[in-house]
């Protein structure tokens, strides 16, 4: 499918289209002045072009986002960590400023997480403390725990590892994906602005819009909802708990901080994720919502510095 948005690509990846939102669309955005920087992907990804944020220096922190945002969700704590460490924030493919495939199909969960092990390879990250949120959760952990010499801390804000089960899918859950499926032109700042406390100013929304510019260059955040395995034998479920298991036998400092007011991530999860993790720290965040890094960044930043000694 063309798109009137999209430019020359300088690669090509085979059997796919792919939409590269234009440069300008990132510019003058409120409380967002940071330089991009490009990894050109290899292997099944070879062609696309993964963008991320690289501030400060020292031991790597790297936060990853999920559904249906990009590293603009992390402006607010980028400054603060940076005192402390070198912050590396990718956009995931099919978000922010990296490319994006326009079939919905292409998307999955081993993608997700070869572009996330891609960058920690590729820059040769080590010592690593990854903050992980939402569907970053899922990718950020696998690749902790299957790389685990490379990763020094886990700090785990409002997400699950989606593993069926007697609680999983959730009713709310379920509610989010039927909408997700029948609205695939996402309402990116609607869905934003419905999962915050905050009362998003129209320039924050339309920052979080800026890199979907049509249904097109939304592909990606509308596969999320169906790439979570609703039952044993679906794709992902057996990474997914393996994931799971792994975090059992973690014995690396973690820190958890789960906001008071996630309809889909109550914070009694994050408890019990805490209680699963050998040594793990539970921070409660008051007065925040799913999308917690837009409501309370720079407390969220204090307690990873704390975290982080």
């Amino acid at each position: 499918m063309s798109c009137p948005f999209a430019r020359p690509r300088p690669a090509i990846v085979p059997g796919v289209d792919v939409f590269r939102t234009p440069d300008e669309r990132f510019e003058n955005l409120p409380g967002y002045d940071f330089a991009p920087r490009y990894l050109e992907l290899q292997g099944d990804l070879a062609g696309l072009r993964l963008h991320y944020l690289d501030e400060g220096a020292g031991d790597p922190i790297l936060l990853l986002h999920g559904e249906p945002t990009w590293a603009y969700l992390y402006r607010k704590m980028v400054g603060p960590l940076a005192d402390r460490g070198r912050v590396l924030v990718p956009d995931l493919i099919g978000f922010g400023r990296s490319d994006k495939v326009t079939e919905i199909g292409w998307y999955s969960y081993d993608r997700h997480v070869a572009s996330i092990r891609a960058l920690v390879e590729e820059l040769d990250l080590h010592n690593v403390t990854v903050v992980v949120q939402d569907w970053g959760g899922p990718i950020g952990l696998r690749v902790a725990t299957e790389e685990p010499d490379r990763f020094a801390r886990l700090v785990i804000l409002n997400t699950g590892i989606f593993r069926p089960g007697p609680r999983w899918p959730s009713k709310g859950f379920l509610q989010w994906r039927d909408f997700a499926e029948r609205n695939p032109d996402l309402p990116v700042g609607f869905i934003l602005q419905g999962a915050t406390t905050t009362e998003l100013s129209d320039e924050v929304i339309s920052a979080y819009e800026a890199p979907f510019p049509d249904a097109t260059s939304k592909a990606g955040a509308a596969a999320f909802p169906l790439l979570v395995p609703l039952k044993e034998g679906d794709p992902g479920a057996v990474e997914m708990g393996r994931v799971a298991e792994a975090l059992k036998r973690w014995e690396k400092p973690a820190l958890v901080a789960f906001s008071d007011s996630d309809p889909i991530f109550p914070q009694s999860a994050g408890e019990k994720l805490a209680e699963r993790i050998p040594g793990a720290r539970f921070a409660p965040i008051v007065g925040a919502s799913h999308f917690l890094q837009e409501d309370k960044g720079e407390q969220i930043a204090s307690e990873i510095a704390a975290f982080l000694g």
